[in-house]
C-alpha cells in the first residue's frame, strides 16, 4: 500500500474506530459539568419533595411517560399514575418517613442519557403491623434523559441494601 493512500485512509480508520469505541462503551461521552450538577440537583429536588411528603414536587422532575418501581415492587406509569401511588404512600406507610442522601454516582451513556445510582437511608417507614421500620438503607437506579435542554428521571427502581 502506498503512503498517499494509507493518509487518506487514515481518517477513515479513526472515523470506525471512533464509531466501535461508541458502541462498545469505550469512548469517552462528551458531557459538560453542568449536566452532572443538573443530575444531583433533581436528585436533591426529589429528595427534598420526599422528606416534604409532596407528590407533586416529586413528578415535577420526572418525565410524562416515566416509571417507577418502589421498593416493594409496586409499578407505577406516568406522572399522573406516580403521583396518586407516592401520594398513597405518603398518607399510609411513609407518613413520618425521611430520606438522607449518602451517594450518587452519574454515568453518562450518551450526552442526552445518563444512570445515576443514588443511596439513601430511609427513616420513619411504617411496616403492614404498624411498626415503625429500623432505618434502612437503599438503593435507587434513576435513568435521566435530557430533551430540549431539561434533564428528567424516565426510570426509577428501589431496592433494599442488605447490611452486613
Amino acid at each position: 500500500m502506498t503512503r498517499t493512500r494509507m493518509i487518506r485512509l487514515l481518517p477513515v480508520s479513526i472515523i470506525g474506530l471512533i464509531g466501535f469505541c461508541a458502541m462498545t462503551g469505550h469512548a469517552q461521552i462528551p458531557t459538560s459539568r453542568d449536566d452532572g450538577e443538573a443530575i444531583k440537583k433533581i436528585v436533591a429536588g426529589t429528595t427534598e419533595a420526599f422528606n416534604k411528603h409532596d407528590a407533586k414536587a416529586f413528578v415535577s422532575f420526572y418525565s410524562p411517560n416515566a416509571e417507577l418501581v418502589t421498593v416493594r415492587g409496586e409499578r407505577m406509569n406516568g406522572t399522573l399514575e406516580i403521583e396518586k401511588g407516592l401520594a398513597s404512600i405518603f398518607a399510609t406507610r411513609a407518613k413520618m418517613a425521611t430520606l438522607k442522601t449518602l451517594d450518587v454516582t452519574i454515568r453518562f451513556i450518551r450526552p442526552d442519557v445518563a444512570i445515576a445510582h443514588v443511596t439513601n437511608e430511609m427513616s420513619g417507614v411504617v411496616n403492614a403491623e404498624g411498626e415503625t421500620q429500623s432505618p434502612h438503607r437503599e438503593l435507587s437506579i434513576r435513568v435521566l434523559v435530557k430533551d430540549k435542554g431539561i434533564w428528567r428521571v424516565s426510570a426509577f427502581h428501589n431496592t433494599i441494601i442488605n447490611s452486613p
